[in-house]
């Protein structure tokens, strides 16, 4: 599914599942994988607490009473404790923008990507030079994008 991400100035689009969970209480949660993203990018920016919290949470899909139980805290500070994360995270990126970058660096790298398999198919094999040169442009792209 495609879920678009509207925080202040930043629009950010991203390809994504949701999980949906409940916990001993009865309660509904969407896990939204785009957290995970945004964490890898801007993790290093969290207090210690908090991202190990939301490591938990997210990375080891532990459950919030599994981390209340863990952390010592209440399962509503855990609660809080992701909420305020997810809110951080969503914060640097409407500043920083790295992941609607990386997204966007990925989209333009796969149509150059195709671009340049059109151009490769176009060139004769009376021109291996040329063939050569695509080749290394198109590993380039390749190591830009990952």
């Amino acid at each position: 599914m495609r879920k678009t991400l509207l925080t202040n100035d930043c629009r950010m689009s991203i390809i994504c599942k949701a999980f949906y969970f409940t916990d001993g209480c009865g309660y509904v949660f969407e896990k939204d994988l785009r957290f995970n993203l945004l964490y890898d990018l801007y993790g290093a920016l969290l207090n210690e607490h908090r991202s190990d919290i939301f490591s938990l949470y997210y990375a080891e899909d532990l459950s919030l009473s599994e981390i209340a139980e863990d952390t010592g805290l209440s399962r509503q500070g855990v609660r809080a404790s992701v909420k305020k994360t997810e809110e951080e995270l969503l914060e640097y990126e409407a500043k920083l923008h790295l992941a609607e970058r990386t997204q966007r660096l990925r989209t333009d790298g796969a149509s150059a990507l195709g671009a340049l398999e059109e151009l490769k198919s176009s060139v004769g094999i009376d021109r291996p030079d040329d063939t050569e040169r695509i080749e290394r442009i198109e590993q380039f792209i390749r190591t830009v994008i990952g």
